[in-house]
């Protein structure tokens, strides 16, 4: 194996900011803050936005949208307008 070309694997934390839920896994990133884990040990920490324990489709706070609802108001907006009576042509 060359010597140089791997990055770190070593164990982090990742954070969720808006829920305060965090995890222990190993990974490749390098953040610079570190924290204090349940087992006493420090470890580095990477701050997330969203996780599982914030997303809307995991909290099952999410809107199920209606397909045929929309395809109808779709159709109704955009319908060709019908030809005035009295226009034929033939």
């Amino acid at each position: 194996m060359k010597q140089g070309i791997h990055p770190v694997y070593q164990e982090v934390i990742y954070k969720d900011v808006s829920s305060g839920y965090a995890f222990l896994t190993r990974s490749t990133a390098q953040p610079k803050e570190r924290e204090t884990w349940e087992d006493g040990n420090e470890y580095p920490v990477v701050k997330l936005e969203i996780s599982s324990a914030s997303h809307p489709f995991f909290t099952g706070k999410h809107r199920l949208i209606d397909a045929a609802g929309r395809v109808e108001k779709f159709n109704q907006k955009y319908a060709k307008k019908s030809a005035p009576k009295g226009d034929d042509n033939s």
